[in-house]
């Protein structure tokens, strides 16, 4: 394992820390103020916030000068966030926070599969071979095996 590889891992992995802990925040918030859109519009001003800053730091303003001339449909990547964002803040509550991130779990395996097989949106391809499909099949089991076998916490 490359330096870069081992870099990129631990980056991904505290992004995946991060989207249970997101989902617990925001939906607790959504509650304290009666709003899960409201408290999901204040996550994304705060998000923008700290966007803002780090393009400052790292590349400056000058490469979104470029964003009007790219394809429109790269734009509702934003409407993917802010679904992501408001259902789980909305249903993380009433649904609990395992079952609601199993499920999305299971969405990204499924849609990362087929992004990856299939090269879409400029992914490098990566066929779903019978290797591939069955280590899929044993993290879903596994994402299964966690959330549901076992009873209730005390």
């Amino acid at each position: 394992m490359t330096a870069d590889t081992l870099r990129y891992a631990l980056v991904m992995l505290a992004a995946g820390i991060g989207i249970p802990v997101l989902a617990a925040m925001n939906a607790q918030l959504g509650g304290r103020i009666g709003s899960p859109p409201a408290a999901a519009m204040i996550l994304f001003v705060v998000a923008f916030l700290a966007a803002t800053v780090v393009t400052v730091l790292t590349s400056g303003p000058g490469p979104l000068r470029l964003a009007p001339l790219q394809p429109k449909h790269l734009f509702l990547a934003g409407l993917l966030v802010a679904f992501y964002v408001i259902s789980i803040t909305t249903v993380a509550p009433r649904f609990g926070i395992g079952n609601a991130v199993f499920f999305v779990l299971l969405g990204q395996i499924i849609a990362a599969a087929m992004i990856d097989h299939f090269g879409l949106f400029g992914a490098l391809p990566k066929a779903m071979t019978l290797p591939r499909a069955g280590g899929i099949a044993l993290m879903l089991a596994g994402l299964a095996l966690i959330q549901f076998g076992q009873g209730r916490a005390p």
